[in-house]
């Protein structure tokens, strides 16, 4: 197993943010940049050495404890809400409980997964990480959140789908253990993405035609002017294009397909290929997401047959087996070849 370090603003966001003008914009983004840096470097030598494997105990009950960092770049902190316990005064302490339990709920209810591990792992998670932190994170065993700069970026546990974004790269990591790297990177993080959407669908009770398919809508601050999220998976390329941040560059199918040494080949940005496939799937379908579009991406990441370095073709392949294994050659197989066959990724 080889756990990374996974943040969900992306380094081409926090890039642009650090050549600005202004220090303040410019100081937080750059701390925010080499603070990334540096729990990279450290996720690769864990890595190195290796993971514990699962322990845990099943449980239908979540197991959640909440620390608070009191701003400062520590992990986990000072204990502050244990699962038992009534609300905090601290909204945001209410609002990572929330979230992890969400992510508990979706896994177990829908997919018969215990935790993140499948074996009843502990959920984690630390605030108020750092002095105006602009991002969260798992760092292979928890998630960390900062509470932004109230200018660009609020409080990071605002957007219940960046919780289940960052703790499905955990899913990842005791699954099919994407490298984080070109398209098994970008499948990583677009996994991530898919079900931190269907997180936020299934708490909402949202059914596919009513969903708004952003990923992180709510955590843009007041000084973004143009901007409605960090993705869309309905619309890769189209979440904003702002002066401060930039021009989202997302693709939305193989056509544009961005080459790039940076962010470990582009993974951030690649991933709105498989995250449009998906909601074409789901949209094709129709009623909820997390039901027969989400069963077929579970089974083809839990399913044991996803190599570590898969690419984009590899993935579309096990999903059109993964449909066919579930629901025979129906609509749900035919829905699958079609929305590959839209974002130009082959699956014979």
């Amino acid at each position: 197993m080889h756990p990374v370090f996974c943040t969900i603003v992306p380094p081409h966001v926090l890039d642009k943010l650090a050549q600005s003008d202004d220090p303040a914009i410019r100081e937080p983004a750059q701390r925010t940049l080499e603070h990334d840096s540096l729990q990279r470097t450290r996720r690769r030598i864990t890595a190195v050495r290796g993971a514990v494997a699962p322990t845990g105990t099943p449980s239908d009950t979540p197991r959640r404890t909440i620390f608070d960092a009191g701003h400062r770049e520590v992990a986990p902190g000072k204990k502050v809400h244990s699962e038992g316990d009534q609300p905090a005064k601290d909204a945001t302490v209410n609002r990572a409980h929330a979230g992890l339990g969400a992510t508990f709920d979706l896994y177990l209810k829908v997919y018969g997964r215990h935790s993140i591990d499948g074996s009843g792992l502990p959920l984690d998670a630390t605030v108020h990480y750092g002095e105006n932190y602009d991002n969260a994170f798992w760092d292979g065993s928890q998630m960390v959140f900062g509470d932004g700069d109230n200018d660009l970026f609020l409080d990071f546990t605002i957007p219940v789908d960046v919780i289940g974004h960052e703790l499905t790269h955990g899913v990842t990591q005791h699954t099919a253990n994407l490298e984080y790297y070109g398209q098994s990177g970008a499948l990583n993080e677009s996994l991530s993405d898919v079900f931190g959407s269907l997180i936020k669908q299934y708490a909402l009770g949202q059914s596919a035609d009513r969903a708004d398919w952003l990923i992180g809508a709510g955590l843009l601050g007041p000084n973004v002017d143009r901007g409605e999220a960090l993705r869309s998976m309905k619309a890769p390329g189209t979440a904003y294009d702002d002066d401060v941040l930039g021009k989202d560059p997302q693709p939305a199918t193989m056509d544009d397909y961005v080459r790039t040494s940076r962010d470990n080949g582009g993974v951030h940005i690649n991933s709105g290929i498989p995250n449009h496939a998906f909601y074409l799937l789901a949209t094709d379908l129709g009623g909820n997401a997390w039901e027969r579009a989400g069963k077929i991406w579970y089974a083809t990441l839990t399913g044991g047959e996803l190599a570590s370095d898969a690419d984009f073709a590899e993935f579309a392949r096990l999903t059109a087996a993964s449909a066919r294994g579930l629901y025979g050659d129906g609509d749900e197989i035919q829905a699958v070849l079609k929305a590959w066959s839209r974002v130009g990724v082959p699956t014979s």
